[in-house]
């Protein structure tokens, strides 16, 4: 049998961080309802602190 995709990874998401460029967050969105890319203030693990995390692009 093949392994059909699951619905979830479709709408993954990942977040990187805007001073070192590190992946550190995924999440998911509604495509078709939220058209804007997102923007948090999260924590990196890699700065050591808390920085802007934007949407990345798709692989």
């Amino acid at each position: 049998m093949a392994k059909s995709k699951s619905k979830y990874s479709e709408n993954l998401i990942r977040f990187q961080c805007t001073v070192c460029k590190q992946y550190n967050y995924f999440s998911r969105k509604n495509r078709k309802l939220v058209e804007r890319k997102l923007e948090y203030q999260k924590y990196c693990r890699h700065c050591r602190k808390h920085t802007k995390h934007k949407e990345a692009k798709k692989k």
